[in-house]
């Protein structure tokens, strides 16, 4: 049975999607079975009509679907075609947080599913960390280290998705990554000053030093103060800065 034959059947069978959206999933399917082959070409726009058996009108359609889930991209000129492309995580995390603010979900709320999560993986981290886990945590801080010394005191969430890539769980990975991005956005703007960047930098140093212990109990507890130091600073118009508290995104002492 032909490709369009089959989406047409689908259709019938209670599918009640335009025929441009279940063209795209068609495309975005073959590009998953063929392992997601970044910069690979599926076919000219000749090509893919004469594949699909769409119209042009019905296929660019299609196109554009694909293009705005990021899986590919049309490439024009001579030696153009819909090309493989990587995913942008930035898109998915604008996507949610606009069906966050569609369902009215507080940045609290958000907080504390982000601290479930890192919770859960500084604990993964911990009981499975190896010797070359070991060795990308003491680089990264050697790092983090040398950034503070040169008074260069950006602020970013690599940490926690060294952490979740530790779990050696890529799923966790991803949602902390997104979480964090998410988080970030509702937070007030951390201070650029040194002392701020040396009590991060610290506080990291000590979450690391209990994984690299193997002592799952003192990681989770100093990774959960961390995190609660963060939530006295969450965007909210209902909200206000507590009086008389620490700069924003200054982690609480640890222990």
């Amino acid at each position: 049975m032909a490709r369009t034959e089959q989406a047409l059947s689908l259709r019938a069978k209670g599918d009640r999607r335009k025929l441009a959206e279940i063209v795209a999933e068609q495309i975005e399917g073959k590009i998953v079975a063929r392992g997601w082959p970044i910069g690979e070409v599926l076919g000219s726009e000749g090509e893919l009509l004469a594949q699909y058996g769409v119209s042009r009108a019905v296929l660019r359609e299609a196109v554009r679907i694909v293009e705005h889930h990021m899986a590919a991209a049309m490439r024009r000129g001579p030696s153009g075609g819909l090309v493989v492309t990587a995913p942008d995580i930035g898109a998915v995390v604008r996507t949610v947080a606009l069906q966050l603010q569609f369902q009215n979900i507080g940045p609290h709320h958000l907080f504390e599913a982000r601290t479930a999560l890192e919770l859960s993986c500084v604990r993964q981290a911990t009981t499975r960390i190896a010797r070359d886990g070991i060795v990308r945590l003491q680089n990264y801080l050697e790092r983090e280290e040398q950034l503070v010394a040169e008074n260069l005191t950006e602020h970013t969430h690599d940490f926690h998705i060294l952490i979740a890539d530790l779990t050696g769980n890529p799923a966790l990975r991803l949602f902390v990554q997104i979480l964090g991005r998410l988080t970030g956005q509702q937070a007030l703007p951390p201070p650029s000053d040194e002392w701020a960047a040396r009590e991060v930098h610290r506080t990291h140093a000590a979450i690391a030093e209990a994984i690299i212990k193997k002592d799952p109990d003192t990681a989770e507890r100093r990774m959960l103060r961390h995190l609660q130091a963060i939530t006295g600073w969450l965007r909210a118009p209902e909200e206000k800065r507590p009086q008389g508290s620490r700069s924003a995104g200054t982690p609480a002492r640890v222990s």
